[in-house]
């Protein structure tokens, strides 16, 4: 039996990753880790100066990446996004559905009802616009990987939080039901769920309730999401689907 220390490396090779929100945050930290371990990268975002430094970060490290703007939440922009990419890098393989926003803080009494459907256009029907687009390209290369980027929030509710709240919980349904639809294609769709982390938006969501505030909570950097979402990508084809995979230390 072999010790930690001799277990092989996850590795990517071969691989086409496409991910958005690979400008910041975890997205550039998944991006970043998947190039290192050989995937090949398509970094998607709204903002194109930061995927543009996603992407010359990679390729300043000896990887290859691409960078195309995109907006989750408009259907044409998504397919042109996985057009474009697929056409660059040869296929699609991976694909971490990261992008996300939280833009309404108030109670639904006090809420803003432009926030509340802008919060669930990015992070509940753009991840449908992703996987719709994602599967022809996934079947093409005989199967792949689905990765939804969930939160805590979605599998129990937080005051003050209900469009970001009730668009993690669809996310989470959204990915059950992916994984039950894409099985027999060899495609895998599981969620992640990293817990408190230290981000941009993260750092304006720590009022009341916030998970930040409980002191026994992993609060983690980007980086440390990395392996869990390395872990996924290199599952076998049989391995885990219609899962959610948390670095939470609690329910919280």
């Amino acid at each position: 039996m072999r010790s930690p220390m001799e277990m092989p490396t996850a590795t990517l090779e071969g691989k086409v990753a496409l991910i958005t929100g690979a400008g910041r945050g975890i997205g550039r930290a998944i991006a970043l880790g998947f190039a290192r371990a050989g995937a090949t990268i398509c970094c998607a975002a709204r903002t194109r100066s930061e995927i543009e430094d996603t992407a010359a970060r990679i390729a300043a490290a000896g990887g290859e990446a691409f960078a195309t703007v995109a907006d989750v939440s408009v259907r044409k922009s998504v397919r042109q996004l996985f057009a474009t990419s697929a056409a660059a890098a040869g296929g699609i393989d991976i694909v971490v559905a990261n992008a996300g926003v939280n833009l309404d803080h108030g109670k639904v009494e006090d809420s803003d009802p432009e926030a509340w459907l802008a919060t669930l256009n990015t992070n509940l029907t753009g991840v449908y616009h992703c996987a719709q687009a994602a599967i022809p390209y996934l079947r093409e290369r005989g199967g792949g990987k689905i990765i939804t980027i969930g939160s805590g929030m979605g599998h129990k509710g937080t005051p003050g939080s209900s469009a970001y709240c009730c668009s993690k919980a669809g996310l989470w349904m959204l990915t059950r039901v992916l994984a039950q639809e894409l099985w027999e294609y060899n495609i895998s769709v599981n969620e992640l769920i990293p817990g408190p982390v230290v981000t941009d938006m993260s750092d304006r969501d720590r009022g009341a309730g916030s998970v930040f505030q409980i002191d026994s909570e992993w609060k983690k950097t980007p980086e440390e999401v990395v392996p869990l979402a390395l872990f996924l990508a290199t599952q076998p084809a049989v391995g885990p689907t219609a899962q959610s995979f948390s670095l939470m230390r609690r329910d919280s």
